[in-house]
């Protein structure tokens, strides 16, 4: 255990030397008398652990803890106190403390203690390792270079260390709220269970249920003969996104906001409550607020789901990210088409800049697919990416190429022309996919389904 640090703050010297002798072989150890002199040397380098003692000169223990707690937030603290004042400890508890020793010190047990507080210091390591490879593995990629998604992506980090609470993500049509609850799912002490994803928009309003609760064998015609499990139970122990949440039925509003309050929920066709534990994070670019107006979204739902509610700005909020974001695309593009561009000229640097970007990043996603596919290189060049400032949509469809004996990749082409279509018809309708469905001759749920399968 040699290399682990020690600080002992007491103003009793003996205490201080005693404890200095028994814990000197296997510890680097340094003492203070008094919370000032500890605190000092804590700002200059932080120790792995403080014995820290209550009844102090000057400062005392109860206020040096707050401190210490603030300039090093994980660092563990063990109380010494010269009697059991049980209202002293469960105020040192609750600010943080590790745990608590009684005067006279027995030393086999304050050992024991050290020795549960560095075994806890490691397993936490071994964690954040863990957690940090699953980042790595796992994560998209986050282009967050203007100031506003740096400061939301610090807030998520914050928001993601608590387990269960639940997360409402807002935000416009392709700003990447499922990006976001990834980030919050692998930064989260879930990171190790699963990620699911429900489209609440993609499943008829009578089978939305079933899909969330699962259900019994024979609880319906056409049920498997062994039952089903629902997402719920499948995001088990890790965290279920409830995507487009504002879809869900008023019936289906009410199963979800039973399970949020007590964890429990039935099965379609179960007379047994289940209790599962499943992080809810749950996305919408609808208007709640409006639609509790008109009854059609429960608002004890609604405070449920966004006890935190993180706000995503569009990419027109956020200009600063743009161009790296199209410089990623353009690498990620340019591997899938095994073509080679040097980069982004300043001309088509301006037209990006300059484009409103009403369908966000995945529109510029698209955008820069397109202009890779059908571009000459070896720069990004403006003409390819075909954008009309004025009229704040892609203009015209995808060039079609002539077929030559090189051939054509009529599958990628086919997606492009409907990518394209999809996301001038969301455009012309300000994001409102029922409308923009409408102008495709397509039913809401085919839309839903080929939108989510084209991004």
């Amino acid at each position: 255990m040699v290399g682990y640090t020690i600080y002992i703050v007491d103003d009793e010297q003996t205490i201080r030397e005693g404890i200095t002798m028994a814990l000197e072989d296997a510890y680097i150890v340094k003492s203070f008398a008094t919370a000032e002199a500890a605190l000092a040397a804590i700002q200059r380098g932080q120790p792995d652990l403080v014995l820290l003692d209550i009844g102090l000169p000057g400062m005392n223990g109860i206020e040096a803890l707050g401190r210490m707690k603030k300039l090093s937030p994980e660092g563990l603290v063990i109380m010494i106190t010269a009697y059991e004042d049980t209202a002293t400890v469960i105020s040192a508890m609750k600010q943080g403390a590790y745990d608590y020793v009684v005067k006279p010190i027995v030393m086999d047990a304050l050992e024991a203690t050290i020795r549960r507080a560095f075994e806890t210091i490691r397993l936490r390591k071994e964690v954040q390792a863990l957690q940090q490879a699953y980042l790595e593995e796992n994560q998209p990629c986050f282009i967050a270079e203007s100031q506003a998604l740096q400061d939301l992506m610090e807030f998520i980090t914050k928001i993601a260390l608590s387990p269960d609470t639940p997360v409402l993500i807002v935000g416009e049509t392709g700003t990447g709220k499922e990006l976001i609850a990834g980030a919050i799912h692998y930064r989260s002490p879930n990171f190790r269970g699963p990620f699911i994803t429900l489209n609440c928009a993609a499943i008829p309003p009578h089978l939305i249920e079933s899909e969330l609760f699962g259900y019994e064998k024979g609880a319906f015609s056409g049920a498997a003969p062994s039952g089903k499990k629902g997402l719920i139970e499948e995001a088990a122990g890790g965290t279920l996104l409830l995507d487009e949440v504002g879809d869900l039925s008023v019936e289906a509003q009410a199963k979800l906001l039973r399970f949020l309050e007590n964890g429990e929920f039935y099965r379609v066709g179960g007379t047994k409550p289940l209790s599962i534990k499943t992080r809810v994070v749950s996305a919408t670019n609808k208007d709640i607020a409006h639609m509790i107006e008109e009854g059609t979204f429960r608002q004890d739902l609604y405070f449920r789901l966004g006890v935190i509610t993180v706000r995503l700005p569009s990419l027109g909020e956020r200009p600063a990210d743009i161009i790296p974001l199209a410089t990623y695309f353009l690498l990620e593009f340019g591997k899938k088409f095994h073509k080679t561009f040097t980069g982004i000229s300043p001309q088509a640097r301006q037209t990006l800049l300059e484009y409103p970007w009403p369908g966000n990043v995945r529109e510029l996603k698209n955008v820069i697919e397109r202009a890779v596919l059908l571009g000459a290189g070896p720069e990004l060049e403006s003409q390819d990416l075909r954008l009309d400032k004025g009229s704040l949509r892609t203009v015209g469809p995808v060039e079609l190429p002539v077929l030559t004996s090189a051939g054509v990749d009529l599958e990628q082409l086919e997606a492009d022309i409907q990518r394209y279509y999809i996301d001038t018809a969301l455009s012309l309708a300000h994001g409102n996919e029922t409308q923009a469905a409408k102008l495709l001759g397509m039913n809401h749920h085919t839309f839903r389904y080929r939108h989510k399968k084209l991004t």
